[in-house]
């Protein structure tokens, strides 16, 4: 490796990059396809299929809410010379704007249903759930940080990680689909559906529940922690 006008340089063509990264991908494809087998085997593989790539592509699409109008106040310096002496004078200026609250199809309408379907189907572990997903609450509402423009954001860590340790310790043979509906719906509540009211002051025009910012911890935090159930 050597630098080249402050830029790391790997000597390796863009294409072995290109193909390294697709099969990466489909690695990851695999594994996630598998887990979700497994978690839904009454869907077979063509229903699994579809449940997994809506996911993804749902990514991307916001269902609108509702528009709420905010008003945000910011400090400007404006600076004033009175004799040779130039003198600081902070300004409040107030900027109105409006908010659209929007949903994430893949990140919360359909996580959250696979999620009850999966707690339909195994009615026996919805107390080992709820209590599961407590846990997840609790610590992704202590992580979450609302970020200006954006919305709320989670480490993409956290929510697997905290998912994972009560479905190993009270699931039992259950603990994958435990892993997920608490991944998935805790996420959800301690990061987005929590921090719902300062929604409106992260100075952004669109604030997406299980969107930006949420949408990789939520997704990650279903699969990999049912991966470390397994």
């Amino acid at each position: 490796m050597r630098i080249r006008k402050g830029i790391f340089y790997i000597p390796v063509h863009r294409y072995v990059f290109l193909f390294l990264f697709a099969l990466l991908a489909l690695l990851f494809l695999g594994i996630v396809g598998s887990v979700f087998k497994r978690l839904f085997p009454t869907l077979g593989p063509i229903g699994t299929l579809v449940l997994l790539i809506t996911c993804l592509l749902g990514s991307s699409i916001n269902i609108p809410l509702r528009r709420i109008k905010t008003q945000a106040s910011y400090f400007k310096s404006k600076s004033v010379t009175f004799f040779g002496m130039t003198y600081p004078i902070p300004i409040i200026e107030t900027k109105s704007y409006t908010t659209l609250i929007a949903i994430n199809l893949g990140g919360a309408i359909i996580p959250t249903i696979a999620s009850f379907y999966l707690l339909y189907n195994t009615p026996s572990i919805i107390f080992y759930a709820a209590l599961a997903t407590a846990f997840v609450v609790l610590i992704v509402k202590i992580f979450a940080r609302p970020v200006r423009g954006l919305g709320i954001t989670i480490p993409n860590f956290i929510p697997p990680i905290a998912a994972a340790l009560p479905s190993i310790l009270i699931g039992g043979t259950s603990g994958p689909i435990v892993a997920y509906v608490s991944g998935t719906l805790g996420t959800l509540i301690g990061a987005d559906l929590l921090n719902l009211q300062i929604m409106p002051n992260l100075d952004s025009p669109l604030v997406s529940i299980g969107g930006a910012g949420t949408f990789d911890g939520i997704f990650l935090a279903g699969i990999i922690a049912a991966i470390i159930a397994f």
